[in-house]
């Protein structure tokens, strides 16, 4: 039954989903305190509670911050806690980020796989069990706005409404995720005031937007050179000898006799991947560090980065090195900018669940005492998820994928973050099938159209399993 109507309404999940995805909820800046989060991501979330209103579900807007989708009756609630926010749609996309176009069975779209598709794939998941099924417990989709950010969305609701019983997270990977690394988020700074009078000035840094948890794909700066001091012709020189020793893809634009261009290339991923993606941050700065030395100007920051960061960092050179059951430590250069005389650089580190945080803050600390015109803050943190394999919803879970696929796979460790790690009894479930690119967050992300009607009948299949559980 449950198969037979999810077939059924398959073009309707589809059509559904290219919808949403191509309302363009990225964060923006709001002054309108009924919409915290800015117009579009207010849309996506108008656009779901009216679709969920339609589908016969009750439903509620929590003061713009996130909303819910509810059906049935019982003292217990299932939660089903997803986003409908998304990083900013980047560049060179073979299809426009959110035409949500359909091609090779996939529907390509910002938000695709993260975390739009899977949002819709429980929102028929319910429908289906509210139209063919008798539960005990009540149903709840909860829709949050600031996944991408800081989870204010989140702090909100759980400020202001009712804690699920029992929940998931569409948002990660199959067959479960029983467990989430800690991430800590820390700016390097420095006063750049002092060097202003220099023979190279850094006039404005570009990331374009680059998200903490996007391994950026495109980097600028411009240069100021004094030409009494300094040939054009000689710093492009000697800038072109280090970037092919160096093997990057930095373009070089020569302005004029006294300002020149660098935009350094990457390639994006998801910072929970870093070494999946080209870090144009990095190159930068690393080449910014090289041709400042060559003129003998030394940079605290670009040379403290250079000695202790590098390009694919894993901690060995700060001796904070470590691994555990959950993967590595690892750390993504997301951001970069130049303000107020201040040059920062934002790292997002994904820390195993073992690992405390105090290590790599004592290691920072160490390494940048030696340094006068250098320091560090750290920005946010959230605590790592760790749910034994042996407990029940775990357990019920990842038997649910497993009988629907005809598999025998165990509960993951991933470096993502996922709401999961907000709510008591909650883990991760989906959407990501095994076998598959992780597409989060990176150029022409999508989903299969298959896999999201068979996650559709899967979590379909979850909620009746949930609402057995004692």
């Amino acid at each position: 039954m449950i198969e037979k109507y999810i077939e059924n309404h398959k073009n309707e999940i589809i059509k559904k989903t290219q919808e949403l995805i191509k309302i363009p909820s990225v964060l923006c800046a709001s002054s309108n305190p009924s919409h915290p989060f800015g117009e579009p991501v207010n849309n996506a979330l108008e656009y779901m509670l009216n679709l969920g209103k339609t589908m016969g579900f009750r439903t509620k807007n929590i003061d713009g911050y996130c909303g819910y989708i509810e059906f049935g009756e019982g003292k217990e609630l299932i939660g089903i806690i997803g986003h409908l926010d998304v990083v900013p749609e980047g560049d060179d996309w073979t299809y426009k980020p959110f035409s949500a176009t359909i091609a090779n069975n996939k529907i390509y779209g910002r938000g695709a796989i993260d975390d739009k598709g899977p949002v819709i794939s429980s929102l028929f998941a319910m429908k289906t069990i509210m139209e063919n099924e008798k539960i005990h417990k009540r149903v709840r989709l909860i829709l949050g706005l600031n996944e991408e950010n800081d989870w204010k969305c989140i702090e909100y609701y759980k400020k202001h409404e009712e804690m699920p019983t029992i929940s998931f997270s569409p948002d990660a990977d199959f067959p479960c995720i029983n467990s989430e690394k800690a991430i800590l988020t820390l700016y390097l700074k420095m006063d750049y005031s002092l060097f202003l009078n220099q023979d190279i000035v850094i006039k404005d840094i570009n990331t374009y937007n680059n998200a903490i948890n996007v391994v950026p794909k495109i980097c600028s700066t411009t240069l100021c050179i004094n030409p009494n001091k300094i040939a054009m012709s000689d710093f492009i020189k000697h800038l072109k000898s280090i970037i092919q020793e160096l093997n990057f893809e930095i373009d070089i634009y020569k302005i004029d006799e006294t300002e020149i261009k660098l935009t350094s290339h990457g390639m994006s991923s998801h910072s929970a991947h870093p070494e999946l993606g080209i870090n144009a941050i990095s190159h930068l700065i690393i080449t910014l560090s090289k041709i400042f030395s060559l003129y003998k100007i030394k940079i605290d920051l670009f040379d403290f980065f250079e000695r202790f960061i590098n390009v694919n960092y894993f901690g060995e050179s700060l001796g904070i090195d470590f691994e555990d059951n959950s993967g590595k430590l690892t750390l993504n250069v997301g951001d970069f900018y130049f303000r107020n005389n201040s040059i920062q650089v934002g790292l997002n580190l994904r820390v195993p669940v073992t690992m405390n945080k105090i290590v790599i803050e004592n290691s920072f600390i160490e390494k940048t005492s030696s340094y006068s015109n250098l320091d560090f803050e750290v920005t946010a943190f959230k605590p790592a998820l760790y749910i034994p394999k042996e407990n029940e919803l775990v357990k019920t879970l990842c038997e649910v994928y497993n009988k629907e696929t005809h598999s025998n796979l165990e509960p993951l460790a991933i470096g993502g973050a996922t709401y999961a790690r907000a709510f008591e009894n909650c883990i991760s479930f989906g959407a990501n099938f095994p076998g598959y690119k992780d597409m989060c967050h990176q150029t022409d992300e999508f989903i299969d159209i298959d896999k999201l009607i068979l996650s559709c009948k899967i979590y379909a299949k979850a909620i009746l399993a949930l609402d057995k559980l004692d």
